[in-house]
């Protein structure tokens, strides 16, 4: 049990750091100009990654992945959680 707390509240870390060193989704949106139908699909996607990468990077963690391996494990993990081949 202290286990998995401490691996969420490590996960959690790393979320506020990727969110302060990349731009939200939002933020993304308005850059790019997006509206209606577009801005929609770009949101769902942006918003389905983000949440995919924290919890890939949570499992490599756990995995005690480190450099081209966890690099490998979180691209095929977010591949797999989005439903690409």
């Amino acid at each position: 049990m202290l286990r998995l707390i401490a691996t969420v509240l490590i996960a959690l870390g790393a979320l506020q750091a990727v969110q302060a060193a990349e731009p939200g989704c939002e933020t993304q949106a308005n850059d790019k100009h997006l509206s209606g139908a577009a801005r929609n699909s770009f949101m769902t996607k942006c918003e389905r990654t983000s949440a995919a990468n924290t919890q890939c990077s949570a499992q490599a963690d756990d995995k005690k992945l480190h450099g081209a391996a966890r690099t490998s494990f979180v691209k095929k993990c977010v591949k797999t959680a989005q439903g690409s081949k």
